[in-house]
């Protein structure tokens, strides 16, 4: 049986290259060390050394022996501090020797180059070459290593330059440094170059090379590497093995990532932990989390990275549940939680918006020390958002120090995800403040914040800034701006951004696609799908969503049923309740009150709050008492923690005027704590959001707004306006008009009137449904005033002009 890794042409050597030895650093005579020395019993503890603790106890017998002055302790001493991290230590080893010999040196520039800063280091070089000390291969493929480690391109090409000056440019060990250098900078293709031009290449080379592909998101390019590789005769280690299964992963190729297993299996490595781990993300990252929890299980010995791996696997594949179950076992099984750990802990928690959960995860933060681990609290922070507990996250983010971009985007997209718009607003400016560059998580999360504002001008100052970022080509922040200028009503430039796209993703379609629903456009909606349909991109269950949702406020009855057979019947997605509630909606508008009934009895799930909000809806619109009280009732069993129902029901007993059943509801909202939510409107006017309440007088321009809208509802009475006098009942008709003209859009549109120039379109916001007074009332004024009036309101947009609405008064 072959024993290769992946398929190939050839059959690959079954021997593997071993690196020349390296030759000895220069040194003196005075290198000399007794044959005695190595066979001491102290040097024989400092080879058996493993912590600073153990350490410190073994230098009094060294001193007391008078061992302290060999070289061969001296320099032990040097790495074993340098090894457990102190410098300090090492260096009061070091400095005070008189006569350092050359392997002092390079142990010592070694603990510089693992433990301290690149310019430590490099003062450090500079001082052996200073004293005279001829540098070895080890010294440049440390320095070598620590430039890759912190991406220091400038500093890595330095050290490049003094390794061929030494004479080293032909050296494995050392060109395979220069490979990681240039892979670790993300330059994979000067890696590659290096690769290409050695005359000869180990196994070390190899791994690296397809390591650095791996590593740079290059997966397909790095399994080809594995096969010209063993196609050269050189057949794959544990390394190879580890470096290479992640690119599998990365692609979610499980019929590689079996092949590669195979070959663990018939080359006896499947013993090893790491390969193992390695074995449980890739399963974990092609969907076969059940694979990986027998692979996990089936391990004699598990590291923390291990636990790590099969909890991702969980999260990444929507259990969050039994991630946290493994993570208890974790915690009984004595197993110290990395800083890893807590992070794949906190998204489950998040995922499941488990607040008890996540606070124990905070208080294990305390106990592990990890409060000044930064990507542990931005973890917290998002975590503490999702569990709608933005407050908590604000004080963590206050107190946070060493912020960066990551913690700054987690703060804004909890903000903007918790409806405080402006918190996020603010946040981004403050941070643009602090010149801290925004990338495309940044723009994806503060642009869905601007068109939940619906202002224009924010709208395209935003866009400027994409722009101005080169962040116009990601396809994730197009699609946010098309979204946006969709929700401030700008729906044709939404579409020009969308023609200007290169490349859409699904969600960049959806948007489109609910921008013409939202804006009352069903027709072109429909052609848009119509559109994707014959494209390579499939639609999904939010297309679906959003094209029978533009179906319904455009009363395409047909077409929106169509829509609905289409989705499970043609593309295999099975209807959720927001569909279910969708279709209850498109047919009730219709007044097809009979078949939307018939829809609901028929559902093969039972029927949740959305699908009877949905009915109750209709029958207000259709003035329908019968199904209204059954829907109602359906309702009221499922415990709503709303009074909008409740406020429903009422509207259509007062239309009615059933007002006893009226009184009835209203005794009803008051008995369970019910309020109706209070009307509002903003409109947005000279960098400044006005904000008006039905009835209120707070804004210091109330009394010229209720002068100027008392003459306006007079002209408007002349050219035909009429007010609705079915809504209120029990007030003398001036006082039951009185009230109709206090509606906070009607305050907003004479505010928008009184304080803009003739021409001027006016944009108003409304969190509550347009009532139909107030409809017909903007009609009337658009007309009288030649004004354009938009209005978005909680579930769409209307378009004033010359006495009609966009909505053709479906709405």
């Amino acid at each position: 049986m072959s024993s290769q890794l992946l398929p190939t042409t050839t059959t690959p050597l079954s021997t593997t290259t071993i690196p020349p030895p390296l030759s000895p650093p220069h040194t003196s005579q005075r290198t000399h060390i007794p044959t005695h020395v190595y066979t001491h019993p102290s040097a024989i503890l400092l080879e058996l050394c493993t912590s600073m603790k153990e350490l410190h106890q073994f230098i009094p017998p060294i001193i007391k022996h008078g061992l302290y002055n060999e070289h061969l302790f001296q320099t032990k001493l040097v790495s074993l501090f340098s090894k457990f991290g102190s410098l300090i230590e090492a260096s009061r080893v070091f400095e005070p020797i008189e006569h350092k010999i050359d392997a002092l040196y390079h142990t010592m520039l070694k603990g510089y180059a693992q433990n301290s800063s690149l310019d430590n280091a490099f003062s450090f070089f500079s001082r052996m070459n200073y004293d005279g000390v001829r540098p070895v291969i080890y010294n440049f493929t440390y320095l070598l290593k620590a430039c890759g480690d912190n991406s220091d391109l400038r500093k890595g090409k330095e050290v490049h330059g003094q390794l061929i000056v030494n004479g080293f440019e032909s050296n494995l060990f050392a060109m395979a440094g220069v490979v990681n250098l240039y892979a670790k900078c993300r330059l994979v293709n000067e890696a590659y170059k290096m690769f290409d031009r050695m005359p000869e290449r180990d196994l070390v080379c190899w791994n690296t090379i397809i390591a650095g592909y791996s590593q740079n998101g290059l997966a397909k390019r790095a399994l080809e590497l594995v096969i010209r590789m063993q196609n050269e005769g050189h057949r794959p280690d544990q390394v190879t093995i580890v470096t290479v299964l992640p690119a599998c992963a990365d692609i979610g190729s499980l019929k590689t990532g079996k092949s590669i297993h195979g070959y663990i299996v018939r080359s006896g490595f499947e013993s090893l932990v790491n390969v193992l781990t390695a074995l449980v993300d890739v399963y974990s990252k092609c969907g076969c989390v059940g694979a990986s929890r027998m692979i996990f299980e089936s391990m004699q010995y598990r590291t923390v990275v291990s636990w790590n791996s099969m909890m991702a696997g969980y999260t990444q594949n929507g259990d969050s549940k039994e991630a946290l179950a493994l993570f208890e076992q974790m915690l009984n099984e004595g197993v110290e939680p990395t800083n890893v750990t807590i992070m794949e802990v906190l998204h489950a928690c998040a995922d499941l918006g488990d607040i008890a959960k996540g606070q124990f995860i905070h208080k294990l933060v305390h106990q592990l020390n990890l409060l000044y681990d930064v990507s542990v609290m931005n973890s917290l922070i998002s975590m503490y958002c999702k569990c709608k507990r933005v407050d908590i996250a604000a004080q963590i983010f206050a107190n946070l120090q060493g912020k960066t971009l990551v913690s700054w985007n987690a703060m804004i997209l909890g903000y903007a995800q918790n409806g405080h718009v402006t918190d996020a607003l603010n946040h981004f400016c403050k941070m643009h403040q602090k010149n801290i560059k925004p990338d495309s998580f940044t723009m994806v999360s503060v642009i869905p914040a601007l068109a939940e504002l619906s202002v224009l001008r924010q709208a395209k100052w935003i866009q400027g800034l994409v722009i101005r970022s080169c962040l116009d080509k990601n396809v994730f922040v197009m699609t946010a701006l098309v979204d946006m200028y969709a929700k401030c009503g700008a729906v044709s430039t939404a579409r020009k951004l969308f023609d200007m796209m290169d490349v859409r993703h699904v969600t960049t379609w959806n948007a489109m696609i609910d921008g013409y629903g939202t804006h009352g456009l069903g027709r072109a909606a429909v052609e848009l799908f119509s559109e994707m349909r014959k494209g390579a991109i499939k639609p999904n269950d939010i297309t679906f969503l959003c094209i029978i949702s533009a179906c319904s406020h455009s009363g395409l009855v047909e077409e929106g049923q169509n829509c609905f057979t289409l989705m499970e019947e043609r593309y295999g997605i099975k209807p959720s309740m927001d569909h279910y509630g969708t279709m209850v909606d498109l047919l009730g508008r219709a007044g097809k009150l009979n078949e939307a009934w018939d829809f609901i009895q028929n559902m093969p799930i039972e029927p949740a709050i959305n699908v009877f909000g949905a009915m109750l809806g209709a029958c207000k619109i259709h003035k329908n008492v019968d199904f209204g009280e059954k829907a109602a009732n359906k309702l009221f069993e499922l415990d709503p923690d709303e009074g909008g129902y409740h406020v429903l029901l009422a509207n259509i007993y007062a239309k009615a005027s059933m007002w006893d059943k009226v009184a009835k509801v209203r005794v009803d909202m008051e008995r369970k704590g019910l309020q109706k939510t209070p009307g509002c409107s903003l409109v947005d006017l000279r960098n400044e959001v006005h904000t008006f309440y039905s009835g209120s007088t707070r804004h210091p321009q109330s009394e010229k707004i209720y002068s100027y809208l008392e003459t306006l509802i007079d002209d408007i009475k002349v050219a035909g306006y009429v007010p609705d006098s079915n809504s209120i009942h029990d007030v003398d008709e001036d006082v039951h008009e009185q009230l109709l003209n206090s509606h906070s859009e009607k305050l907003a549109i004479a505010f928008g009137l009184l304080n803009t120039n003739p021409g001027t379109t006016i944009h108003i916001r409304k969190n509550l449904r347009v009532c139909g007074d107030c409809h017909n009332a903007t009609k009337y004024i658009s007309l009288v005033t030649g004004r354009e009036i938009v209005v978005r309101d909680m579930h769409r947009f209307h378009h004033f002009k010359s006495g009609s609405c966009s909505c053709g008064d479906y709405w």
